[in-house]
């Protein structure tokens, strides 16, 4: 099937039939690969689907259905063993499905190209039916092909639904997360500004989904046993498909059920709140204000619009997404006094 773009899937630059220059040395060492896969998708109701979804599902963190692939040659193909990519397809059962690959490759693309936040290379591909799905470049693999320790957060904190119940990847608040953090990592003070920026950019989104299994540190590969926060994953407007709350720490921003005298007053978490956190994160208070600063400037909204527009998301969802944004980025610009 024939699928007419003018953007790259990949990097959403302008002037691209197929992935851009960039974006195959990013993803594909820049072997020249198609946006296009070599089958169909799992919801063709084919017995190509049918063998797809028997044979092919990986074991990962999270519900919705992912599948290993392999660069051979100049294809990606499915793989039952260690893959270079992990692909997601359109999602069942949840609202707005049919958006979800375009929401997270927007939202990737959001913190990497506008935030400078480190995220896996990612990208849009397409099902030789014409369904699009959502692409990642493993990222836990050195360069001989080692696995790389990496431990979401959800190990760190010891949590499991047998000792802290289902809804245990949600039930910490952002401080705990800092603190278990500083406890594995040795330059704690570089990695918290990372994870700062991370959780506010997951505010600013409004990723109500960013629990601890989303969150993870990661060996790094040429320095044995010393971690880091590992690249960005699994970033998505969540709004967009359902009803969730600000975030998605049960326990809020701060861990003892402290609020700030802005929260009182307005029961949403402000500027005041997020400079609150990054003072309980060992954060300069300097530092933290530049953060928020680039955040809601001017500019970097303008920038939101325009990769928001070039998007794959339909014209009804990236209206949405931008309510949401704007809404937040209100929230975050307001200054209690």
């Amino acid at each position: 099937m024939k699928i007419n773009l003018s953007y790259c899937p990949a990097t959403l630059e302008e002037g691209n039939q197929s992935y851009s220059p960039q974006a195959l040395s990013n993803l594909f060492s820049s072997k020249k690969v198609s946006h296009i896969l070599p089958f169909l998708s799992p919801h063709s109701r084919t017995k190509e689907a049918e063998i797809f979804i028997t044979h092919h599902q990986i074991s990962l963190s999270g519900v919705q259905e992912k599948y290993s692939l392999k660069l051979i040659e100049n294809q990606l193909l499915l793989t039952d063993k260690k893959g270079d990519f992990i692909l997601k397809p359109i999602p069942n059962g949840i609202r707005n499905a049919s958006q979800v690959p375009a929401n997270e490759h927007l939202t990737m693309l959001i913190a990497k190209q506008i935030f400078r936040i480190h995220t896996a290379h990612c990208a849009i591909t397409f099902f030789q039916d014409g369904e699009p799905a959502y692409i990642a470049k493993r990222f836990d693999y050195n360069h001989r092909g080692e696995k790389l320790c990496q431990e979401d957060f959800a190990t760190l904190f010891g949590k499991t639904a047998e000792n802290d119940g289902e809804n245990y990847k949600y039930n910490f608040s952002y401080e705990q997360l800092a603190k278990v953090m500083k406890q594995f990592v040795a330059d704690y003070e570089i990695e918290a500004k990372k994870l700062y920026k991370l959780l506010l950019f997951n505010y600013l989104v409004g990723n109500g989904d960013a629990h601890l299994k989303n969150f993870s540190l990661i060996e790094k590969e040429y320095q044995q046993d010393i971690f880091v926060l590992s690249p960005a994953y699994d970033l998505l407007n969540t709004q967009l498909h359902g009803d969730f709350s600000d975030l998605a720490a049960q326990k809020g921003l701060f861990e003892d059920d402290f609020e700030t005298q802005s929260f009182q007053a307005n029961g949403f978490y402000a500027y005041n709140d997020w400079i609150e956190l990054a003072k309980r994160m060992e954060i300069a208070q300097k530092t933290a204000e530049t953060i928020i600063t680039d955040f809601i400037s001017l500019e970097n909204e303008k920038q939101v619009h325009n990769l928001v527009a070039k998007s794959f998301l339909s014209e009804e969802s990236k209206e949405k997404y931008l309510q949401t944004y704007q809404d937040r980025l209100k929230k975050l610009r307001y200054v209690f006094s």
